[in-house]
Order: C-alpha cells, then sequence, then structure tokens
C-alpha cells in the first residue's frame, strides 16, 4: 500500500473501534476513537496507565478539538494558537460534555494541533481528534520505531502505521494554558 491507503486503512480500523499505533513528533503514539469509551479503556488496559491520569487528544486543527475544550478566554485561545500546529499539547478546560475516560480526574484536558504530516493526515482521514498517548507500558521508555510497538504490543493493536518521527529527541512539552506553565519540558 502507499502512504495515502495505508492512512485510510489506519482511519477505518479507528473508527471501527480499533487502537492503532502511529508515528508523531519524537515518539510513536497509541490512539484510538476519543469518544468510544471501550476503545479508550482497551488502550489503558494495553499500556497499563490509571485512567485517572486522563488523555492527550491532538488534532490536524484546532475545530477538530473545539467538541472537547470549553469556551477559552482570548488571551488564552493566543497562547495555544501561537503554539500550533506545532509540538505542545496544552492543558485546557474542558467541556461539561467530554468523557470523563479522557479527561480522567480532572476538569480539563490535554490538547495538541499537531504538524507533524503522518499523525496531522490521520486525524483528517480519521474526521477528528484522536487520542495520543506514547506507545508503551507505564513506566517504560517510548517506541521510536514500528518494529519497537509490533516488539511490544504485536497482535493486541490493530494496526501499526509505519512512518518517520518528527525529530525531537522527546516527547511534546506539555503546558497549562491557564497559567502558561511548563507541566513537562
Amino acid at each position: 500500500m502507499d502512504d495515502d491507503a495505508n492512512i485510510e486503512h489506519a482511519a477505518q480500523r479507528l473508527q471501527a473501534g480499533g487502537i492503532i499505533a502511529y508515528p508523531t513528533e519524537a515518539v510513536y503514539g497509541l490512539g484510538c476513537d476519543p469518544l468510544n469509551e471501550a476503545a479508550v479503556t482497551r488502550l489503558l488496559a494495553l499500556k497499563q496507565r490509571p485512567s485517572a491520569k486522563g488523555m492527550i487528544l491532538i488534532a490536524a486543527e484546532e475545530a477538530q478539538l473545539a467538541p472537547f475544550m470549553a469556551t477559552l478566554p482570548a488571551t488564552m485561545l493566543q497562547r495555544l494558537r501561537q503554539s500550533w500546529p506545532g509540538p505542545v499539547t496544552w492543558i485546557v478546560p474542558a467541556t461539561p460534555t467530554t468523557p470523563s475516560w479522557l479527561t480522567g480526574d480532572h476538569d480539563t484536558i490535554a490538547v495538541r494541533v499537531t504538524a507533524h504530516p503522518v499523525a496531522a493526515a490521520l486525524c483528517r482521514a480519521f474526521g477528528g481528534a484522536l487520542v495520543s498517548t506514547s506507545a508503551n507500558r507505564s513506566g517504560e521508555p517510548p517506541a521510536r520505531a514500528a518494529d519497537v510497538v509490533q516488539q511490544q504490543f504485536g497482535e493486541q493493536l490493530d494496526y501499526i502505521l509505519a512512518g518517520p518521527l518528527g525529530g525531537l529527541s522527546r516527547p511534546t512539552r506539555i503546558c497549562d494554558a491557564r497559567t502558561g506553565a511548563i507541566i513537562r519540558e
């Protein structure tokens, strides 16, 4: 399959409730449909990640994140837009309708408009934002290659979308949009 066909196949797996791995700015990510509770629950179990932590969502454009983000003050929106698309994840107030399986024990949601071409194309093909969490079990280093993802998760994933990473040496920075504080460098 060519790249477009691989992206379309990955999007179809997501739409069917699957969990896939795909390249991001620094590491491979695991993703699923954020509105599919069963898929998110399965992803958390694969990673051995506590649901209380909440999830990160990525999108190709800000509009794909709108259903999950509360109305933000202009100054906060400006802060986000100065770094998007790009490798900065922002913690923002969540809408009251954002599912608890995404927010965990928080009233916030972590969001990013990605500039990574494969990840952005995947969001476009899927038709919305995706859960994006590093491809590793909690406490282990994130995978930086498709074959490492295959070794770690094998048949537990529905598809591995191979592609180049974005060139960052570590996962994206996470900042609090309310304060500008850096949560993860």
